[in-house]
């Protein structure tokens, strides 16, 4: 299935209460862009995204750019800040943003490598940290490690005193080193779980392995974080994964999750410290036109991207 974007022009959004709106400098692609595209799996339309076709018809929702305008009742705002976040619609010139779901952007990083933060960024601080309870001297695998959330979460381990492991593909593995990580396995060539290493944490972003296969790679009282993942048919996708795993859980000696991020300021400025105290850097692989978001999010999809895709206007 490839999916297709329609490059129009539309009026552009007004704020809201408790809303401000963006001139939108970069968005950034991630997974969910792709499942939002194509409808699937098909119980996203029924939870309330659409079910014919798309309930919000911009697509993008990782943003960074300056405040042109403030709706009522927002004070953490003015007009002229440079700002990072969640909305819905940043794969657009302005696109409107709730005070709550925006943080100021971290200083010195530039204004469009900052939209790669929010959802990927937000996603591996919240899988290590509330998730999976990382505490330093732990031995934490990350499958995905060059992906999105993956080259944030091996960032993240490290900054919490973790010994990380990062399984990539032959390609990749030079970029997950320079992000930190104190081994990397190539799963082209190498079994992570093949019995002879184990992990206090494993947090796989790539979603393509068995339960089973994953718990061979974990200590005997170790924890799995399952942050989405790919197959599983066309109703439930990478969900049935996750289900599978919290059912499992209470008969087994590992803690196996399931893991949604949930969106707040509050975290958003945890990230925003992170990378202003030096722990924490994007892993930008290329830029690209709003013409060429598409053809971005089936790369993502396809497992292709280094890092972050972003889209500027």
């Amino acid at each position: 299935m490839y999916c297709v974007l329609q490059l129009r022009n539309i009026s552009a959004p007004k704020p809201g209460k408790g809303e401000v709106l963006i001139a939108v400098r970069a968005a950034a692609v991630d997974a969910g862009v792709w499942h939002l595209m194509s409808g699937r799996p098909y119980l996203l339309r029924l939870m309330g995204y659409g079910v014919r076709a798309p309930k919000v018809r911009v697509r993008g929702r990782e943003v960074a750019g300056r405040v042109e305008a403030v709706g009522e009742g927002v004070t953490a705002f003015r007009v002229g800040d440079e700002v990072f976040g969640i909305c819905e619609g940043s794969f657009a010139e302005y696109t409107s943003a709730r005070q709550d779901k925006l943080a100021h952007k971290p200083a010195g990083l530039p204004l469009e490598q900052a939209a790669a933060l929010p959802t990927s960024g937000l996603t591996a601080l919240q899988a290590l940290r509330d998730a999976g309870r990382v505490r330093s001297g732990q031995r934490v695998l990350v499958i995905g490690a060059a992906g999105g959330v993956g080259t944030f979460a091996v960032q993240l381990a490290k900054a919490y005193g973790a010994h990380v492991t990062g399984v990539c593909s032959t390609g990749k593995t030079e970029l997950v080193r320079s992000l930190g990580a104190d081994e990397t396995i190539d799963y082209t060539r190498e079994e992570f779980a093949d019995g002879t290493r184990h992990y206090d944490l494993v947090l796989d972003t790539a979603g393509g392995r068995t339960l089973t296969h994953l718990r061979r790679a974990l200590t005997p009282r170790g924890t799995l974080v399952i942050v989405g993942g790919e197959g599983g048919g066309r109703w439930l996708g990478g969900i049935d994964r996750v289900l599978r795993a919290v059912l499992l859980s209470p008969f087994v000696r590992h803690t196996l999750k399931g893991f949604v991020a949930v969106e707040r300021k509050a975290d958003l400025d945890v990230l925003k410290q992170h990378v202003e105290d030096g722990t924490l850097i994007p892993a930008v692989q290329r830029t690209c036109s709003l013409e060429g978001a598409a053809e971005a999010a089936e790369e993502l999809h396809r497992g292709g991207a280094r890092g972050k895709i972003l889209v500027t206007p």
